[in-house]
């Protein structure tokens, strides 16, 4: 019998292990969910955005008219199946964003599992991903990040296993929750069509260059743009299924209406240049140097005269700086190895942050770095692979990943009250802001 157990095990641990560590971060997510009440941050948008889509199928202000809505609907729509489910309440309006958000812990397990293959690594990109304050506040709040997270990297995924149709599919879904993962459909087509060509490179064709254009550039175009760009076309179905809708009937022309309606929302963004107390250059993101405070109150009930609960959008301090390092040592060995796993990680990681500093005017938060944290960690799992390379020294090298990962959780742990908010004393919080930045 024991026998049996443990092959069964062996068979499915991974499974097992994925799974396990994503109803982990479901817990941690659906702890005390409904709290605090009320709208968090840009919750008073996307909630009621996604409230009116369950209802009309499309955003209409709370007097009935059209709403002019400055970001695509899929992630609305997922928050509004909560919603549907749960009814228009706080645990209605989150659920959505603590389930994506659990799931992609399991997601990145089979990721680093495709990349590394080596349970002790994807372990460890479930174990930093789920330690992350960052990635557990947006997995808390129905914001629209964390699914713009979630299809990236599930477009990552498919892109691994050479699925290269669902990954379109997976990109179209990204870009259909914001804008941002437009990036990654220039990134991911630059890499799979380089990576064609170094395939005919490997086999020897007298002119691998030609063979490429000549027959992958317009397979590879129509999975990597045009399927991902009709995606996004389909997404937004109720704009075009209802006439109630921002300037549906503006011409007669439904089309023009739309290309209109995509303009204007361009022009939005091209003109967001408002200041704003935690808006945060890029250069501060991977630092934590001005991390968005979604939530602030001084309630009673913490056993002190002064009390405080705050919700702040602050990534685990030491899994971010020390993430820092990683990327300058893959970038090393890409220089020194040109590996296609170094090379296709910094590229994703750069498609979703790179492209914030040619926006300097426009005004930024730090918390849009969840989009690319998921290949942040991967970066910094990569290391922990090149640092476990050596067999002779790889037991003792193996303890010093356990104590990463230990310093990692214990630090999420410190840091906790302000990711899950909890009322605690004024003091106790003050302690914990250890930048003057992050107050």
């Amino acid at each position: 019998m024991r026998q049996v157990v443990k092959g069964f095990i062996q068979k499915f641990a991974d499974p097992i292990y994925a799974t396990s560590f994503a109803l982990i971060g479901l817990a941690l997510r659906l702890w005390h969910l409904s709290q605090p009440k009320g709208f968090i941050f840009d919750e008073v948008y996307y909630a009621q955005n996604a409230h009116s889509l369950a209802q009309h199928g499309v955003e209409l202000t709370s007097k009935g008219l059209a709403d002019f809505i400055v970001h695509p609907p899929v992630g609305k729509w997922i928050i509004a199946l909560g919603i549907k489910a749960f009814g228009f309440n706080e645990f209605g309006w989150r659920v959505s964003s603590a389930i994506v958000g659990s799931l992609s812990i399991a997601l990145i397990y089979f990721v680093a599992k495709k990349l590394f293959a080596n349970p002790l690594i994807s372990s460890s990109a479930a174990i930093l991903t789920l330690s992350d304050g960052l990635h557990l506040v947006h997995s808390r709040t129905a914001l629209l990040d964390i699914f713009l997270m979630f299809f990236t990297l599930l477009a990552f995924f498919f892109l691994l296993h050479s699925r290269h149709w669902l990954a379109g599919i997976s990109l179209g879904l990204a870009a259909g929750v914001k804008w941002s993962g437009l990036y990654y459909f220039i990134a991911y087509f630059a890499f799979i069509l380089y990576a064609d060509f170094r395939q005919y490179q490997a086999m020897e064709e007298a002119h691998p260059l030609q063979r490429t254009l000549r027959d992958k550039l317009l397979k590879r175009a129509t999975q990597y743009g045009i399927l991902p760009l009709f995606t996004y076309l389909l997404t937004w179905s109720g704009w075009f299924l209802n006439t109630s809708g921002w300037d549906r009937t503006w011409s007669k022309n439904i089309f023009r209406n739309f290309w209109h309606y995509q303009s204007e929302i361009l022009n939005f963004h091209k003109g967001l240049v408002d200041k704003h107390s935690y808006s945060a250059n890029p250069w501060s993101w991977l630092l934590m140097g001005r991390p968005t405070s979604f939530f602030y109150a001084t309630p009673k009930g913490c056993g002190s005269s002064s009390c405080s609960q705050e919700i702040l959008g602050l990534g685990t301090p030491f899994l971010w700086w020390s993430g820092i390092i990683a990327i300058t040592v893959t970038f090393g060995y890409w220089i020194a190895r040109r590996e296609w796993q170094s090379g296709l990680l910094l590229l994703s990681l750069a498609a979703g942050y790179l492209p914030w500093f040619l926006f300097q005017k426009r005004t930024m938060f730090s918390f849009y770095a969840i989009a690319f944290e998921p290949f942040l960690i991967l970066i910094i799992c990569y290391v922990i692979a090149k640092f476990l390379e050596d067999e002779a020294t790889r037991r003792s090298r193996t303890r010093l990943v356990y104590g990463y990962l230990a310093l990692i959780v214990l630090c999420f742990i410190y840091f906790s009250p302000l990711y899950l908010g909890s009322v605690i004393t004024y003091s106790h919080w003050h302690s914990l802001m250890w930048l003057p930045s992050w107050i």
